[in-house]
């Protein structure tokens, strides 16, 4: 059984392993001059059909330039490799060390919207699997049986003025296509450190990420401070509105940090 304190140690070392690897996942992705080395999609006639600023479509593209360079981290630190059986799977990649402890990593993309602020992550949900943690649902090991939960982030610019997706081009021209994404910039942090205390947009039951660049490279989220158990523990028992109506509450008891201080008399 691995105490709290040797715990905080494999999830530092797993860390700093991954971090020593960042330069590698950038030149996987970028050129010398920083912009994206994917240029287009290609067919068996060598026409090559230019790519959207479609951020699902970047960011699969991104995972799959990314795994070669991941095996070989996994390799170089002796980690058992376990990858998500189906899409909707969490995590992305489990990392299994040589006495068996697991390390949970989703990698994540996301655009900057200005110097200091990107467009924002989902961190995973905050119901099923995250509620129940020895549950076996869409996810590829419990959730309590995870050492650490990390997020490999790749904050990325677009392009002002991208390729002209209705021209179809050949082999010869390959230096002359625009990148549609460039300026990589990676971090790795605990799942924890960069979420906020409210879901990501619309109506989903992910929790959502800081937004600002700094935070998130640095890992300085509203719960970094409060730890790993006050995020759990709020997560766990937050409710959205239709989720209160359900269980015949008239509101959720609460909806952000400062409301779950006043709720647990923690304020």
């Amino acid at each position: 059984m691995i105490n709290s304190q040797q715990g905080q140690r494999l999830k530092q070392d797993f860390r700093n392993k991954l971090l020593k690897h960042v330069e590698l996942f950038s030149c996987a992705v970028s050129t010398q001059g920083g912009d994206w080395v994917v240029k287009g999609f290609i067919d068996i006639a060598k026409n090559i059909y230019t790519i959207s600023v479609d951020t699902k479509v970047i960011s699969k593209i991104m995972e799959l330039l990314l795994f070669p360079r991941i095996c070989q981290f996994a390799e170089e630190n002796s980690f058992k490799l376990v990858l998500c059986k189906e899409q909707n799977f969490y995590p992305d990649i489990t990392f299994v060390d040589v006495k068996g402890c697991r390390f949970a990593l989703d990698l994540k993309s996301t655009y900057r919207k200005s110097a200091k602020e990107v467009n924002g992550m989902t961190l995973g949900a905050f119901t099923g699997y995250f509620r129940n943690r020895s549950s076996r649902k869409n996810i590829m090991f419990p959730y309590q049986d995870y050492i650490g939960h990390f997020v490999l982030g790749i904050i990325y610019s677009r392009t002002k003025q991208g390729p002209d997706e209705r021209k179809i081009y050949k082999l010869d021209d390959l230096q002359n296509i625009a990148s549609v994404v460039k300026n990589f910039c990676f971090f790795v942090q605990e799942k924890y450190k960069i979420a906020l205390d409210r879901p990501g947009s619309g109506n989903t039951k992910n929790i959502g990420s800081v937004t600002e660049i700094d935070k998130l490279i640095h890992g300085k989220g509203p719960f970094s401070e409060l730890g790993e158990d006050v995020f759990d523990d709020y997560w766990m028992y937050y409710l959205t509105r239709d989720m209160a109506k359900a269980i015949d509450l008239d509101e959720p008891p609460y909806k952000n940090l400062k409301e779950y201080k006043q709720y647990k008399k923690l304020a």
